[in-house]
């Protein structure tokens, strides 16, 4: 198992829909430990399989909730169903979202409060899972992925023109571009 590289904003692979898995082989467990491994030394709470360079519909997810209950897990071939999105602006402190392709920023974005995961997981046993606050948001970020939607394709216009500052000042925004977690220091 390996730490991966992680694909920067600008690489088609982000900006693209992913493929369904159709093969549940030792290549794909191969590539699920590697996003494991990949998401926790980066630290993330999720991470997708076309930010490390798999077009493919799948993430891991690892976060422990106000109860302390941990989740953890990977979500094959997901559907997410969601409530609508609250009317109104994105709270500075408590919506702010950053992702591990945009990485060392972080911007304000309203999400829907709850959702429903259903999925497969690597040995196809289906589950769904009933998420609220920022499990919910962890999901519907990461399925975004999946679909070639960045959080910075969301955000409202004061934030976006910001995001697309910090794209030109970085020299991002373009394909091949990467880093590695543990290697290099993008997060900070």
């Amino acid at each position: 198992m390996a730490v991966r590289s992680i694909v920067i904003s600008g690489d088609p692979v982000l900006h693209s829909p992913a493929a369904s898995v159709e093969n549940f082989d030792d290549d794909l467990r191969v590539l699920v430990q590697d996003m494991y491994e990949t998401m926790d030394a980066a630290p993330g709470v999720g991470l997708a399989a076309p930010q490390v360079g798999a077009p493919l519909r799948l993430f891991t997810y690892s976060y422990v909730d106000d109860d302390d209950r941990s989740w953890r897990g990977v979500a094959i071939n997901p559907e997410l169903w969601i409530t609508p999105v609250p009317a109104g602006e994105a709270d500075e402190d408590e919506d702010v979202e950053g992702c591990l392709s945009y990485p060392g920023e972080r911007f304000p974005l309203l999400r829907s409060a709850s959702a429903i995961l259903r999925a497969v997981d690597q040995d196809q046993q289906p589950f769904e899972i009933d998420a609220e606050g920022w499990l919910a948001r962890i999901f519907q970020h990461e399925y975004d992925h999946l679909d070639g939607t960045l959080y910075v394709d969301r955000l409202e216009h004061f934030y976006a023109k910001i995001a697309t500052k910090v794209t030109r000042k970085r020299g991002w925004g373009i394909p091949g571009l990467s880093w590695v977690p543990g290697v290099d220091n993008l997060e900070n």
